[in-house]
């Protein structure tokens, strides 16, 4: 804090100094600004608004975003770029729709980096933030997107305050919450509801995954879980399972957790580290989650500098890593952000997990996936392929893939040849597609015999 030794009174009364209208807040802009609307919960609605609406009066000003929930009023009110650039550390379904329109463009990192990169490397002139009110000590927290934010408050020359009324009080171990003193303006929103993804627990062949996934996990181990339908239904499948004792230490905090702790599966007494706490990052989700999130000291939330952290993550024994990902080729090399240079995603933690957890004592990174997909034209295709398309961006290397499933089985690649790797990952394959998948891998040098039956 800025401040001395004050009153709880005088918070405040500079809270109220510090209050004025989205309009009058965004004329701090100025032309060639470095602007940052934060990730996911974090990023701004009458903010963005209120910037938009001054696309004539400025020139170049470059906004950095992540994971956006919501339509962007600067990309809408700008789409020919000509006032404001926007960039994206992780695009989301609405994001990847602005990429792929040439609205937006990428920014390449490993998750656990990202606060180090404010910290050391960029500049950030205004930083947009939304949060949760102020308490009687002066504290607003980061809500459900700790993440970097608190680097990228730092760094900014300027730091703005979105209020909504409706964002959860989240508690923490760090970095979770800015103070009063450390702020520039305040733009109350009133009460902006939380934006909602509704739980999905997977279909059959999610189910059929899972199932052989449950296998792998032991009782006492620590759980990272991904984003979408196949790890919630391993979360799903975990909440009706027997499995006592188990942790939670992830970036993103999804349903499945919830849903897990409501079972009685989710204690988090085994910890090595943060013991009878839920570790997390960021979250997204139901309505039930926002309210499970709210003033609750079993939840500690952390910049993801910690969470993601290999050498934290090492320190959790057991600890289970279950990520989704786009396709995998038969040297083992795992992409989960792009089809050849088709934009989708990010890199997301998947490298920093697939790294943690196989240091973990007893630990397993597990890389999940559908064997197959339906392209536009109704074409089933393999996600198993040769080699990745050209343009294709490798998330985890083939050097630290560990385990891979499919509704076809599960197998270890780590220490395996590439004639091993090429036959356990075409057993994982549809039948469909292993007989080309032998002649590619023969053609490749990597294919020593068939076991076909």
């Amino acid at each position: 804090m800025k401040g001395l030794v004050i009153t709880m009174s005088q918070w405040t009364d500079m809270y109220k100094e510090k209050t004025v209208s989205a309009a009058e807040a965004v004329k701090i802009v100025k032309d060639h600004d470095w602007v940052d609307y934060g990730m996911a919960t974090s990023q701004p609605i009458v903010l963005d608004k209120a910037l938009a609406a001054r696309k004539d009066e400025l020139k170049d000003i470059k906004v950095r975003m992540a994971f956006s929930l919501s339509p962007r009023h600067i990309i809408d009110e700008d789409p020919e770029r000509k006032t404001f650039t926007a960039m994206n550390w992780h695009m989301s379904g609405y994001d990847r729709k602005l990429c792929s329109q040439g609205l937006s463009n990428f920014i390449p990192m490993m998750y656990r980096n990202k606060p180090s990169i404010y910290r050391d490397i960029l500049d950030v002139d205004v930083a947009m933030i939304t949060v949760s009110p102020m308490d009687k000590h002066g504290f607003f927290t980061f809500g459900p997107t700790v993440s970097a934010t608190a680097e990228i408050c730092k760094k900014a020359k300027k730091v703005i305050l979105e209020v909504n009324e409706a964002a959860p009080r989240v508690l923490g171990g760090s970095d979770e919450c800015i103070h009063i003193s450390d702020v520039d303006l305040v733009v109350e929103a009133g009460s902006i509801p939380m934006p909602i993804i509704p739980f999905k627990d997977g279909n059959d062949t999610d189910k059929t995954i899972a199932k052989m996934i449950l296998k792998e996990i032991p009782d006492g181990a620590t759980l990272q879980l991904g984003v979408g339908g196949l790890p919630n239904a391993v979360g799903a499948m975990i909440a009706d399972s027997d499995l006592k004792d188990l942790g939670m230490h992830t970036e993103m905090l999804v349903d499945a957790f919830l849903l897990m702790y409501k079972k009685g599966r989710l204690t988090n007494r085994c910890k090595s580290l943060d013991r009878n706490k839920a570790v997390w990052s960021f979250a997204a989700g139901s309505e039930e989650l926002y309210e499970w999130l709210d003033d609750n000291p079993y939840l500690a939330a952390y910049p993801v500098s910690y969470v993601n952290d290999p050498c934290v993550v090492a320190q959790l024994d057991n600890f289970i890593s279950i990520n989704n990902c786009l396709e995998v080729d038969l040297f083992g090399q795992v992409s989960s952000e792009s089809s050849g240079t088709k934009h989708i995603s990010g890199s997301g933690g998947q490298l920093d997990f697939a790294d943690g957890a196989y240091r973990s004592k007893g630990g397993k990174s597990i890389i999940a996936f559908h064997a197959t997909f339906t392209d536009k034209s109704g074409k089933m295709q393999s996600r198993i392929r040769p080699t990745l398309l050209p343009g294709t961006i490798t998330t985890v290397p083939r050097s630290q893939t560990h385990y891979v499933a499919t509704e076809y089985g599960i197998a270890n690649l780590m220490g395996a040849s590439t004639w091993e790797r090429a036959e356990k990952l075409i057993n994982l394959a549809h039948p469909d597609f292993r007989e080309d998948l032998i002649k590619e891998a023969e053609a490749f040098k990597i294919w020593r015999y068939s076991n076909k039956r």
